[in-house]
């Protein structure tokens, strides 16, 4: 394979992006497309960011670089135009009408930039009822229907972390738009355009499947009741003798067949086509996985297409044998972190830099943008 600049830094190498600094979704958006070998500028803002993470274990941050920036002061809002008149993307996560209020609006940046994409990622979107109301990952998947299916039936939805709004529904979203936008200002006729990237858009998305179901009557439109929901008792987790657990999820009747089998459950399982008594065999399953510990049904089930996996946690899963031969983690500068994903054949992506520390490439961004203004100090607004 050849080894050139580009090959080395990914298949966005050459594309410029401009962060303004957020939290969560917004952020990790950029540190795909940085992932992707896009030079991301990270634009900080003084006193950091409103959660206050320790800037060096901030892996959203890897593989970019930052400038600090207050947009506030007399010339902010220039300095970062001029970094935006030199960019492809530029992302954004405040509430709607905030960026315009700083001087650093689509409106302004189009007009210095006309084929710049403009990425606007919020969790209710730019417009509709609720789009000025502050909000978290668990209130835009809970209105769109898609925590409503998660958790056991009887007991309160269970989170899913902050997974499936800010990342799924939302930071993956962004990065999809900002990319189709870009063929498209890059193609004959084409021009720079605003992504508006709702976290309720792309988590009702996500769910598209299923509300073809909940339709077609395949679905219940219940907690707990359906085949992927948790309701079904071979596609679940179950308790091991050490109080760990095991992941089954054998739908396939022939893998269902040599999970019954290792499980050793054979002439005690009913028909798993009888509904009626699910919660029979969800007993017998359950009791089976309590008399062996979590590795020992690991080496019954690891060879086999029974569908079945230990439950790992954050601190195991890299030293899972497969990921570990995958390098699916990797570590870089003392932090053990998951490798950039997808994978590329021509373009590998790597970590390439630890978390970007807030201020520390200006000097770099300025020589390597050609923007002079950045090495302008800042000014003191201070009372």
């Amino acid at each position: 394979m050849a080894t050139t600049e580009h090959g080395r830094h990914g298949p966005l190498t050459g594309v410029r992006v401009v962060e303004l600094a957020g939290i969560g979704p917004g952020p990790f958006a950029a540190m795909l497309l940085a992932d992707l070998g896009a030079d991301v500028v990270r634009v900080d803002r003084p006193g950091g960011a409103g959660l206050g993470i320790d800037p060096a274990y901030d892996l959203t941050n890897r593989n970019k670089r930052s400038v600090l920036v207050d947009l506030k002061a007399e010339d902010g809002p220039d300095r970062v135009l001029d970094l935006v008149e030199r960019a492809d993307i530029l992302i954004e996560g405040y509430r709607p009408g905030v960026a315009e209020r700083l001087g650093v609006g689509p409106d302004v940046c189009l007009a210095r930039n006309p084929g710049l994409v403009y990425g606007r990622m919020t969790g209710w979107g730019q417009d509709g009822p609720l789009a000025e109301r502050a909000g978290h990952d668990i209130a835009y998947i809970a209105l769109t229907g898609t925590l409503s299916v998660i958790g056991k039936p009887g007991e309160p939805p269970a989170v899913p972390a902050n997974l499936v709004g800010d990342y799924a529904g939302g930071s993956l979203y962004l990065v999809v738009g900002v990319l189709a936008a870009l063929q498209h200002a890059r193609t004959p006729g084409g021009a720079g355009q605003v992504v508006d990237a709702a976290i309720v858009d792309g988590a009702a998305h996500l769910a598209t499947m299923i509300h073809g179901m909940l339709a077609a009557g395949g679905w219940q439109d219940r907690r707990g009741s359906n085949l992927l929901d948790g309701g079904c008792p071979f596609y679940g987790s179950y308790e091991t003798a050490d109080g760990q657990y095991m992941a089954v999820g054998p739908l396939e009747q022939r893998f269902y067949d040599e999970f019954v089998k290792l499980l050793g459950i054979e002439d005690l399982a009913p028909d798993r086509a009888d509904l009626t008594r699910w919660e029979e065999l969800r007993t017998v399953v359950a009791d089976r996985f309590r008399t062996r510990t979590r590795a020992e049904w690991t080496e019954v089930f690891e060879a086999t297409d029974a569908c079945v996996a230990p439950v790992l946690s954050l601190r195991e899963a890299p030293h899972h044998p497969h990921l570990a031969a995958r390098s699916t983690f990797v570590e870089h500068g003392g932090l053990t972190q998951p490798a950039p994903a997808p994978r590329f054949s021509a373009t590998p992506v790597s970590v390439r830099s630890a978390p970007a520390q807030p201020g520390a490439d200006t000097e770099d961004v300025a020589r390597d943008w050609g923007v002079p203004s950045m090495h302008r100090p800042r000014k003191d607004t201070t009372p």
